[in-house]
């Protein structure tokens, strides 16, 4: 069977890094953290597996940070600084993509379910999860009131 979803583009601020991918159910996947990492940066993330990302140049630009567990690996462009992606430590088979590297796609978008990164039990040794199965525990929603003709 054919996989028909769409190929997304996507890139940094600055277009050191670009790429390509092909998320796991569009923007069904969006949602943003409570963990100290995700609260700082602010971003939404939708869901790719790791085989559906193709770096097309600046993959020797990412840079990346760990932190707590190590699992999660988040990436950002060295030059300008942006958040592209990260490996998730929910599920280690997946990627989060920043949405608004993508292009065409903004984060603002109606409602965002937010996710409680802070007391994530693959935290705890032996926690829920460590076997990829954690899909977090939804704490909250955002949702986007402005007018989207402005954006």
């Amino acid at each position: 069977m054919a996989d028909t979803r769409p190929v997304h583009k996507g890139s940094c601020h600055c277009g050191a890094v670009k790429f390509t991918v092909k998320l796991t159910d569009e923007l069904e996947t969006a949602r943003r953290c409570t963990c100290s990492m995700c609260s700082r940066r602010g971003a939404v993330a939708v869901s790719a597996e790791l085989k559906d990302i193709d770096f097309t140049s600046g993959q020797d630009t990412l840079s990346c940070y760990t932190f707590g567990t190590g699992v999660a690996q988040h990436y950002f462009c060295s030059t300008c600084g942006i958040y592209t992606h990260h490996q998730r430590r929910s599920n280690p088979t997946q990627f989060g993509i920043n949405l608004a590297c993508l292009e065409g796609q903004t984060p603002f978008i109606d409602e965002v379910p937010v996710l409680d990164g802070k007391n994530h039990p693959r935290d705890q040794k032996g926690g829920a999860g460590t076997d990829g199965t954690y899909k977090g525990l939804e704490v909250g929603l955002l949702k986007f009131t402005g007018d989207k003709d402005r954006l």
